[in-house]
């Protein structure tokens, strides 16, 4: 399977919920439709709310895949 190449990636390791997805938003906002965004989060609230929260604003999640204590999810902007 090919890998989905991003066009922006956003780490936000360390940050606390509900700034995540705040921050996660906002690229989104500057991003054009159909867009891929990559965000590095963390593993327990951050990967129990982000996803759910990103699909809420209307997103498709392509991926969501854990490295290590790490989570990397890949949206694309709708």
């Amino acid at each position: 399977m090919n890998e989905i190449k991003p066009d922006s990636v956003l780490d936000l390791k360390g940050v606390a919920c509900p700034s995540n997805f705040v921050r996660a938003k906002l690229r989104l906002e500057d991003m054009q439709k159909d867009e891929i965004l990559e965000i590095i989060i963390d593993d327990g609230e951050p990967i129990k709310n982000v996803p759910r929260s990103i699909k809420e604003e209307g997103h498709q999640i392509l991926k969501a895949e854990k490295v290590d204590n790490y989570w990397k999810l890949v949206i694309k902007k709708q």
